[in-house]
């Protein structure tokens, strides 16, 4: 999977790409990652701005809608795979682990990261992206929030992890409703708290029994709603 991240601070993904699973899956060749510079489609030739104030008034400043355009185009051009435009804004739709195996299946995406206020909305008209919220919350720009995207999908494709298992068993993944179970490793003991004996049993058909049970009930503890929502409450 290829992903086009355009943003005007590219130096916030520099140590983001070197590290852990998404490095190696970029080494291997299982993931691109390209970071584009917005400012660079930006018509100012002398300071490179690419915001302006808002027509009609208004605080802050909005990205222009012609660097945005200019830019995707241009980097649509870069590889013969035709990007899905993802923009990251909290107007959009929310992103959930059913979200996330959706778009696992797209084989380039080209994310938009928004900062000021936002992006003139001629951008939307015209670019017509995917428009993708992490939550109900304003963060600073869309850099977070593209990281997201990218740890969360990558995590789906063959070959990323070390145990393909560990996507299938993940909290909510592939139709999974229930929270994950506890876990433990070495050592058995630790200031008075125990593994619990079924672990150490070595009774497969019992040890994931109780991990079944232990998902239901972290379920209703903690995530009922999830129950109310596929209507088994």
């Amino acid at each position: 999977m290829r992903f086009d991240i355009i943003t005007l601070f590219p130096q916030i993904f520099a140590g983001y790409l070197t590290q852990s699973l998404l490095a190696k899956a970029i080494d291997r060749g299982l993931v691109e990652i390209h970071i584009h510079d917005l400012r660079e489609w930006s018509t100012d030739t002398k300071h490179h701005k690419i915001d302006d104030k808002p027509y009609g008034g208004g605080p802050g400043m909005l990205i222009c809608v012609d660097p945005v355009v200019h830019c995707v185009e241009a980097v649509q051009q870069m590889s013969e795979k035709p990007g899905v435009v993802v923009m990251m804004t909290p107007q959009g739709d929310r992103l959930d682990q059913r979200r996330v195996e959706e778009i696992a299946r797209f084989e380039r995406m080209i994310l938009l990261c928004g900062r000021y206020e936002g992006f003139d909305q001629r951008v939307i008209d015209i670019l017509a992206p995917l428009e993708l919220s992490v939550g109900d919350y304003v963060l600073n720009g869309g850099e977070v929030a593209s990281m997201v995207v990218v740890d969360s999908t990558v995590r789906m494709i063959p070959g990323v992890l070390g145990d393909e298992q560990s996507s299938w068993d993940d909290s909510f993944s592939r139709g999974n409703r229930m929270l994950e179970f506890p876990q433990y490793t070495r050592p058995a003991e630790f200031r008075g708290h125990t593994v619990p004996d079924v672990l150490l049993s070595g009774d497969h058909k019992r040890i994931a029994n109780w991990r079944a049970e232990q998902s239901l009930n972290k379920t209703k503890l903690r995530r009922n709603d999830l129950f109310d929502k596929e209507g088994d409450a």
